[in-house]
C-alpha cells in the first residue's frame, strides 16, 4: 500500500476516500444491467459522517466543536490502552497483539478477500489497511520507540477526529469471515482487528449500528428477542407454526416447549420465526419423525440463538451466553443445539468457553451445531428419504461462522449428496468458501445508504458463485435452490437475490438444509418447500 492512503485517511474535510461506480466494480457473468450507485442525499451528509466511502451503517453525527473531536480522539486512545490490556481485554488478546506484530505486508489476504474483490480491488478495502492504520497507531502511542520517536513513528498518518471515523468505518467493511486469516501465511488475523476495533468503539465510546446493538442485544436482553418478539408473541407464533405444519403435512405435530427434562434444548434464531416460519416447523416435522427427544424454551432470550456481540462487544457477549445457559440448567437438558444460524453457533459453541467455566461449562452442559445431527438422521435411517422428491438443482453455500471458523464441512453435504441428485458445489467451497456478503451483522443493518454497499460489494462474490454454479441450468423453467443453513446467511441472499431479479430472471430460490430434508420425507403427502420467493 502507497503512503499516500494514509495521507488521505488523516484528511480533515468530509470528502470520502473513494466514490464507488459500478463499473469499478468485479465483473459477474449473467447479472444483467445494474442500476448505478445513488449518492447520498445532502440532508445527510450535511449531518453526519459520509467520509469513508459515502456509506455508512452508523449515522456519527458531525461533531460541533473542536472540544468534542478532541475528546473523541481522547477516548479512543483511552480504549485502546484498555484493549491492549489484559484486565480488561480478556477474549482475544493473544492473537490481537500476535496480528499487530507481526504482519508481513504480503497481502497475500487482500486476494482472499470477498470484499477487496467485489470493489474491483479497492486499496480502502484491502483486509490489511485497517490493520496498518491501527498498527500506526499503536505503535506511535503505545511502544517505546513511540514514546520517544513519535514525530518519526508512522509519520504518515495524523491521528485526528477524522482519521478515526474512517478508521471505524473500515472496520464495519469487514463481514469478519476471517477469509483472510485462513490463507495467512504466517496466521495472522486481520479479521479478528476488525472486530476489536468495533469492540474498542463499543465499549469504551457507546458507538454501534442501531440494528446490532439497541434493535439487537438490548432488545434481545430486554424485551426478550433481538426480533422484539416477546414471550406471549412468541407463543403465538408457536400456535402459527403448528397450524402451518398441518396445512403442509396433514400431521398434528405439537411442539415442545419448556418440556424438563429433554435430551436436547434447541434454539434458533429467533428471525427463523418471523421471516421463515417453515424452517423451525421443518424441524419439527423431522425431530418428531425421528424421534428426537428435545424442547424450546419460552423464556425470554431461551427461544431466541442470536448473539450480537460476538460481532462487536464482550460484555454483550457474555450476557447472552450467560443467559441461554442459565435456561438449560433449569430445563435439566442433556445439550444444547442451535439451529441453522452460523454467528450463534460459533458465539455460543466456542466463544462461549472464554466465558462460562465450572457447571456452566460446555463439560458441564454441551453445546453443538444441529449439523452433525441432521446428517445422523439421515445416517442412521431413523426416517425414510426418497431423494426423487429433491431432483432439482442444489447449491450449498457454507456459512463462514460453522465451516471456517469452526471445521464443520462434510455432514450437510453428506445429506445433501445423499437427498438431492442434482448437487453441485460452488467454487470454491468448503472452508475455502466465500462469505455471503451478510456476516457480522450486514444482513441485519438497514440503516442510511449501507444496503446498497452491501448488495453491491458485499454480496457481489456471493452472487458470482451462485450463478456459476447454476450456469448451465439458469433457464428461468428449471427451478433452482441455494442451501444456507445460516439466518444471516439466507437474509444476505435474500436481498441481492431480491436486488438482482434473480428470482424472476433464474428462478433462484433460496432456504435451509432442514427443509430440503422435510421435503424427501417419502410418506408426505404432497412437497414441503413452496417454489415461491420469500
Amino acid at each position: 500500500m502507497s503512503k499516500k492512503i494514509f495521507k488521505e485517511m488523516s484528511r480533515l474535510d468530509d470528502q470520502p476516500l473513494i466514490s464507488l461506480t459500478v463499473d469499478e466494480l468485479m465483473t459477474v457473468p449473467h447479472l444483467g444491467k445494474e442500476e448505478p450507485m445513488v449518492s447520498p442525499p445532502e440532508k445527510w451528509t450535511n449531518n453526519y459522517e459520509f467520509c469513508f466511502d459515502e456509506h455508512t451503517p452508523l449515522g456519527l453525527p458531525k461533531p460541533e466543536s473542536r472540544e468534542e473531536e478532541d475528546e473523541f480522539v481522547k477516548k479512543f486512545l483511552s480504549g485502546l490502552q484498555k484493549l491492549l490490556d489484559p484486565r480488561n481485554n480478556w477474549t482475544f488478546l493473544q492473537i490481537l497483539r500476535l496480528s499487530l506484530d507481526y504482519c508481513m505486508h504480503c497481502q497475500t489476504c487482500s486476494d482472499a478477500c470477498h470484499v477487496y474483490l467485489g470493489s474491483g480491488q479497492q486499496e480502502i478495502y484491502r483486509p490489511t489497511f485497517r490493520a496498518e492504520v491501527l498498527r500506526k497507531i499503536y505503535k506511535k502511542f503505545f511502544t517505546p520507540e513511540g514514546r520517544l520517536l513519535g514525530g518519526f513513528v508512522g509519520a504518515d498518518l495524523e491521528v485526528n477526529y477524522k482519521t478515526l471515523v474512517r478508521l471505524l468505518e473500515s472496520a464495519y467493511r469487514c463481514t469478519l469471515c476471517r477469509r483472510c486469516a485462513l490463507m495467512c501465511p504466517v496466521g495472522l488475523d486481520n479479521g479478528l482487528i476488525a472486530r476489536e476495533i468495533r469492540k474498542l468503539f463499543s465499549q469504551e465510546m457507546g458507538i454501534a449500528p442501531p440494528e446490532i446493538h439497541e434493535k439487537g442485544c438490548v432488545t434481545q436482553l430486554k424485551v426478550g428477542s433481538s426480533t422484539g418478539m416477546n414471550p406471549l408473541a412468541f407463543k403465538d407464533t408457536i400456535e402459527f407454526i403448528e397450524d402451518d405444519i398441518f396445512e403442509r403435512t396433514e400431521r398434528k405435530i405439537k411442539l415442545p416447549v419448556d418440556k424438563k427434562g429433554a435430551d436436547i434444548l434447541l434454539i434458533h434464531n429467533a428471525g427463523e420465526y418471523l421471516a421463515w416460519p417453515e424452517n423451525p416447523g421443518a424441524f419439527a416435522v423431522l425431530f418428531d419423525a425421528a424421534g428426537i427427544n428435545y424442547t424450546l424454551s419460552s423464556e425470554a432470550v431461551g427461544y431466541d440463538a442470536v448473539n450480537y456481540g460476538a460481532w462487536y462487544d464482550d460484555v454483550e457477549l457474555a450476557r447472552i451466553v450467560l443467559r441461554h445457559t442459565l435456561i438449560a440448567r433449569d430445563l435439566g437438558v442433556k445439550k444444547i443445539v442451535i439451529g441453522e444460524c452460523g454467528h450463534a453457533t460459533k458465539a455460543y459453541v466456542v466463544v462461549a468457553d472464554r466465558v462460562l467455566t465450572g457447571e456452566l461449562s460446555s463439560s458441564e452442559i454441551p453445546r453443538e451445531s444441529c449439523l452433525p445431527l441432521l446428517w445422523e438422521i439421515v445416517r442412521r435411517g431413523a426416517v425414510k428419504f426418497d431423494p426423487a422428491r429433491n431432483n432439482f438443482p442444489v447449491t450449498l453455500h457454507d456459512p463462514c461462522n460453522m465451516v471456517r471458523l469452526m471445521g464443520l464441512v462434510e455432514p450437510q453435504r453428506r445429506v445433501l449428496r445423499k437427498l438431492c441428485p442434482q448437487f453441485r458445489e460452488m467454487n470454491p467451497h468448503g472452508v475455502h468458501n466465500y462469505c455471503c456478503g451478510g456476516g457480522s451483522g450486514f444482513a441485519v443493518i438497514q440503516s442510511f445508504n449501507f444496503p446498497q454497499w452491501r448488495n453491491k460489494v458485499g454480496t457481489r462474490m456471493k452472487m458470482k458463485q451462485i450463478l456459476s454454479a447454476f450456469g448451465d441450468v439458469l433457464d428461468p423453467a428449471v427451478p433452482k435452490y441455494v442451501a444456507a443453513p445460516c439466518s444471516n446467511c439466507k437474509g444476505a441472499i435474500r436481498d441481492a437475490l431480491a436486488h438482482y431479479a434473480l428470482w424472476t430472471r433464474y428462478q433462484i430460490l433460496y432456504g435451509g438444509i432442514v427443509e430440503l430434508m422435510v421435503n424427501a420425507m417419502a410418506d408426505l403427502p404432497r412437497p414441503f418447500i413452496e417454489w415461491e420467493f420469500h
